[in-house]
């Protein structure tokens, strides 16, 4: 038995449901019990689960730094997709401290939307000292679509200004690659006939035909750049294409975008998305969204219909979600602020709650050990000095894997 850490929670928002007086007791990394005895405990008050951003660039886009020193976007090409955000993340960034000071202890962290693909996204520790212990995993990759791309005509590469020449390039690329994947796979499937048939006529050995079937493997393999290995990892479904989408045509777009290709993808932001039918069209079609994020300026003509109240309408539509916080565009500690709307038309305060844990674990694929406080699951919660929803609610103890990180006095 390892050191064991004992949480009292007078209430206890577990991710599922609201419980009253539970003792939470972590040994290690994770939670081993959940029990009605009180015990001796090293802090009480009201408990969630730790925090999820669904969609970040923290780290990436610096405070206090100047603006020409933040690394969101690399301009040199549309398609960037092997680029590793990590490799830009400067841990010392003090929105680091503050997002952990307020429970929000893990981020999706994702290229800026400048580029068509900007490369991948990475679910990381907010509370990890520098990129030795900070990614718990490689998700998947950033795609944005509609105004971003197409406004950055300035930047290096092919940079149509219409959303029909974006598209158009994307397509291309997509075909070229599974163009050149169809190519490669014929030569391969030719050299194993060729093969077998020298086999079967005995003008080979068994040896010789598996070093051919060898050959023409590794061959196969050769034919692709670590990039275009990207690409196929992505046109075959295996991981995630986050997309950046606000307007409702481009959100259709994406419809068909996942369905001609097989894409496993999710739409990013919606906030232009002002009727229902567009919400239960992308649920339809199996699409989960990370909405927002809320209570930041729209800039730009592609948030015309951007209103607060559009919440209502996702919120009766079929759709899966979660939220962000697109830190810097509201800080990550104002993640839990957004939460507000929900309540305001209608939902309970643990499903409000539920979005920013389990909903973005399940959508972010790491609820196994995340999103919910359940024996065997990670010990990452937050003790709270009231109910978190309260405006003036303070983590008395932010706890992240078993460690104690952050304890008000």
């Amino acid at each position: 038995m390892g050191k064991q850490t004992i949480i009292y929670a007078k209430k206890l928002y577990d991710g599922n449901q609201v419980l009253e007086n539970k003792s939470l007791i972590i040994e290690n990394k994770h939670i081993v019990e959940i029990s009605d005895k009180k015990y001796r405990s090293a802090c009480e008050g009201i408990v969630t689960p730790a925090f999820i951003d669904g969609h970040s660039h923290i780290g990436l886009c610096r405070d206090g730094e100047p603006s020409q020193e933040e690394e969101t976007n690399d301009r040199t090409s549309q398609f960037l997709i092997s680029n590793d955000p990590v490799n830009s993340i400067y841990f010392d960034d003090k929105a680091f401290t503050e997002a952990v000071d307020f429970g929000h202890l893990y981020s999706c962290v994702v290229p800026g939307s400048g580029n068509l693909v900007g490369g991948k996204a990475m679910i990381i520790r907010n509370f990890a000292p520098n990129r030795g212990s900070a990614v718990i995993r490689d998700y998947g990759y950033k795609m944005a679509l509609g105004f971003n791309p197409r406004s950055t005509t300035d930047w290096k590469d092919t940079r149509p200004d219409t959303r029909m020449g974006v598209y158009g390039i994307l397509e291309r690329k997509f075909d070229d690659i599974l163009l050149k994947k169809a190519k490669a796979e014929h030569k391969k499937a030719k050299s194993v006939r060729e093969a077998e048939g020298l086999l079967k006529k005995g003008r080979i050995s068994k040896a010789d035909f598996d070093q051919q079937l060898h050959d023409a493997a590794h061959e196969y393999a050769l034919s692709f750049s670590t990039e275009e290995k990207d690409y196929l990892t992505l046109l075959s479904g295996e991981k995630t294409a986050k997309v950046h989408v606000h307007k409702e045509d481009d959100a259709l777009y994406l419809i068909y975008l996942k369905e001609k290709y097989g894409l496993k993808v999710t739409a990013e932001h919606l906030c232009d998305v002002w009727h229902k039918e567009i919400f239960n069209a992308l649920a339809k079609h199996g699409i989960p969204i990370v909405y927002g994020p809320l209570s930041s300026l729209n800039y730009k003509v592609e948030l015309k219909h951007a209103y607060y109240t559009n919440v209502k309408l996702l919120m009766a539509s079929k759709a899966v979600y979660g939220l962000m916080s697109d830190h810097p565009v509201i800080l990550t500690p104002n993640l839990r602020d957004t939460l507000k709307y929900f309540l305001i038309f209608g939902m309970n305060e643990s499903d409000a709650i539920g979005l920013i844990t389990r909903n973005n674990a399940r959508i972010l694929g790491i609820d196994e050990n995340l999103g919910t406080l359940e024996k065997g699951k990670w010990g990452s919660l937050i003790v709270w000095d009231r109910d978190p929803l309260h405006l003036g609610a303070f983590p008395k103890m932010v706890m992240g894997e078993g460690t104690i990180l952050r304890k008000r006095k």
